[in-house]
C-alpha cells in the first residue's frame, strides 16, 4: 500500500509545488506554441531553452538558501515569499507587454521569473526532504509529481484556452490570482510541524560537502546523465503539434489533457512500482518504454498520424514522464543529508537539467534544418545507449533500496 505524508503536510507540499509549477508551465508549455501559431522560428522558441540556466546553475547558490531557511531571523517562509512575489511581478509585467512586438523586454523579465522560481525551488526541495520520513518519500514525491501534473494542466492548457477565450493579459492575470491561492495552506502550516529530527552539529551547508560522501560522483554522473535524450523531444513536442495542423486548444487539450488524465495516475503509479519492485526494475522499465515513445514520435514525424494517434502517443509520454520524476526524487532524497537537504538534493536535480537543457538547444536548430524526424531518432537512439550506461553508474546504496520503514536518510 503507498504511504502517503499526514494530511496537512499533504496539501501544503501540493500547495507549495504548485506555485511553482503554474508560472514554469505557463512560460515553458503555453508559451512555445503561442509563439510559434504568430510565426516565431524554431530556432527562437528553441532558444527559450536558456531560462532554464538558473534551473541548472542554482546548485551554486543552494548553500545559502539553505542557510537563510534556517536562520532565526530569516527563515524559509521569508525565502518563498521573496521569491514568489518576484515572480507574481513578473507575471503581472508580462501581461501588459505583446509576446512578439516586445520580444526584447519580454527575455530579461522571464529569465529573472526563471531565477526566482528557481530559488523557490531550493527551499522548497530542503523543506520537502526534511519533513518526509524515509517511508513516506515515494509518496511524497509522487504528491510532487501530481502537482506538476496540475500545473501542467493549470499554467500551460490553462493559459492558452484563456489566451484563444479572453486574450493574453486576461489569461495572465487569472494565472497570477491562481498561484497566490494555491500556496496558502503552506504560509498558514508551522514550519516545523512534523519535521523530521535533524542533526545537531549541521554544521555550515557547502558543496564540498556532497562530494564527500561515499558514491557522490555515481550519483552525479548518473544524474547528468539519465534525461540526456528528453530535451531533444520534450523542447519539439508542442511546436510538433501545431505543425502537425493542431490549434492551440486541441495542443492545450492534448498535453495538459493528458496530464490530468494519466500525469496525476503516473506519479502514483510510479512511487508503488518503486515499493512493490525496486528502483533498478522500475528504472529499467521506464527506460523501454521511453526509447519505444521516443521512436513512435519519429514514425510519426516520418508517416504522419491522425489526432488521436498524437493524443495517444502524448498520453504515453506524459505518464512516463511523471512516473520518471517520482523515480529520480526519491533516489535523490535517498542520497541526500539531513545536514544540508536543500543543497543535496538541489544539486543533483540541477544535474539532470545540465543535458536536458542542452538537448532543447540543439534541437531546435537541428529541427529547423534537418526536420524532426532524425532528431527524434537521435533522442530514441540516445534512450537506450544512455539509459542503460547511467543505471550502471548508480550507487549500490540507492539502486537497492533498503525496507522503507527502518532507514533514516544519509546524514
Amino acid at each position: 500500500m503507498l504511504a502517503l505524508p499526514v494530511p496537512r503536510l499533504s496539501v501544503s507540499i501540493l500547495g507549495l509545488y504548485l506555485a511553482q509549477a503554474v508560472p514554469l508551465y505557463m512560460v515553458a508549455a503555453a508559451l512555445p506554441p503561442i509563439l510559434r501559431q504568430k510565426g516565431i522560428g524554431l530556432d527562437v522558441i528553441g532558444g527559450m531553452g536558456l531560462l532554464l540556466a538558473p534551473w541548472v546553475l542554482k546548485a551554486l547558490w543552494a548553500p545559502y538558501v539553505d542557510r537563510l531557511c534556517h536562520h532565526s531571523r530569516v527563515g524559509l517562509k521569508a525565502v518563498v515569499a521573496l521569491c514568489l512575489s518576484v515572480t507574481l511581478v513578473g507575471i503581472l509585467a508580462l501581461s501588459t507587454l505583446d509576446p512578439v512586438r516586445d520580444a526584447a523586454i519580454f527575455f530579461p523579465i522571464l529569465m529573472a521569473m526563471s531565477l526566482s522560481s528557481a530559488t523557490q525551488d531550493v527551499a522548497s526541495d530542503g523543506w520537502a526532504v526534511e519533513h518526509l520520513a524515509p517511508d513516506r518519500q515515494a509518496g511524497g514525491n509522487a504528491l510532487q509529481g501530481a502537482a506538476v501534473a496540475t500545473g501542467v494542466l493549470v499554467g500551460g492548457s490553462g493559459t492558452l484556452v484563456l489566451h484563444d477565450l479572453i486574450g493574453w493579459d486576461a489569461a495572465l492575470r487569472v494565472m497570477a490570482a491562481l498561484t497566490c491561492l494555491v500556496v496558502l495552506p503552506f504560509f498558514l502550516q508551522p514550519v516545523d510541524l512534523g519535521r523530521r529530527p535533524l542533526p545537531r552539529d549541521r554544521g555550515r551547508p557547502a558543496l564540498r560537502r556532497f562530494f564527500a560522501v561515499p558514491g557522490a560522483m555515481a550519483m552525479l554522473a548518473f544524474a547528468l546523465l539519465f534525461r540526456l535524450p528528453e530535451g531533444l523531444v520534450k523542447a519539439l513536442e508542442q511546436p510538433f503539434l501545431v505543425d502537425q495542423g493542431l490549434t492551440l486548444t486541441q495542443v492545450g487539450a492534448i498535453s495538459g489533457g493528458s496530464a490530468a488524465a494519466v500525469g496525476l495516475f503516473g506519479a502514483f503509479a510510479g512511487a508503488a512500482m518503486i515499493r512493490a519492485w525496486g528502483l533498478l526494475p522500475f528504472l529499467i522499465l521506464l527506460i523501454c518504454g521511453r526509447t519505444l515513445a521516443f521512436a513512435a514520435f519519429y514514425a510519426v514525424a516520418v508517416s504522419g498520424a491522425g489526432l488521436w494517434g498524437l493524443a495517444a502517443l502524448s498520453v504515453f509520454d506524459t505518464f512516463l514522464r511523471y512516473i520518471e520524476i517520482t523515480g529520480l526524487y526519491t533516489a535523490f532524497m535517498r542520497f541526500a543529508s539531513l545536514r544540508q537537504a536543500a543543497t543535496d538534493f538541489t544539486l543533483l536535480t540541477s544535474a539532470t537539467l545540465v543535458m536536458y537543457m542542452a538537448g532543447g538547444l540543439l534541437a531546435g536548430m537541428l529541427a529547423e534544418t534537418l526536420g524532426y524526424g532524425p532528431v527524434f531518432l537521435t533522442a530514441a537512439v540516445l534512450s537506450g545507449t544512455v539509459g542503460w550506461l547511467a543505471l550502471t553508474l548508480l550507487p549500490r546504496q540507492v539502486r537497492h533500496l533498503p525496507p522503507l520503514d527502518t532507514t533514516e536518510a544519509a546524514t
